[in-house]
């Protein structure tokens, strides 16, 4: 589990939508430091969102992020519920659509960037569409 600056409690006195924006843009600069480019952010679709989609090397990468104060009750990354996956899914798969794109001809994966506390945990292909 890595550590992130201590500037990175974006929670404090926000509003929820502020502290969102706030964790997605750390989500981003950080995978952007480990080599993931970045394509869009709060991509919404017909029943969902997807919070970041990026690229590695010719992966196309679906980004959950998560953030939660402690690890009580399984913390950031116990909360993507089986129904979020498929809310992911399903966005995913019409965003692929616009893009002349499906599931069976573009690489792609989805990832949970999780954060409780000060600490980030990276789920890479968390699940699939075969999950």
């Amino acid at each position: 589990m890595a550590q992130i600056p201590a500037r990175g409690d974006c929670s404090r006195q926000l509003t929820r939508k502020q502290a969102g924006d706030a964790w997605e843009a750390a989500a981003r600069r950080w995978l952007e430091s480990k080599g993931l480019r970045f394509i869009a952010a709060n991509v919404r679709e017909r029943g969902g969102e997807i919070d970041l989609i990026m690229r590695d090397g010719k992966t196309t990468v679906f980004v959950e992020v998560r953030y939660r104060r402690s690890g009580l009750y399984g913390g950031a990354a116990a909360s993507v519920t089986r129904s979020k996956q498929h809310k992911l899914l399903h966005t995913a798969r019409l965003w692929l659509a616009r893009q002349n794109g499906s599931f069976d001809t573009v690489d792609c994966r989805f990832d949970v960037l999780a954060f409780t506390g000060n600490e980030i945990e990276w789920f890479r292909d968390a699940f699939n569409d075969h999950s």
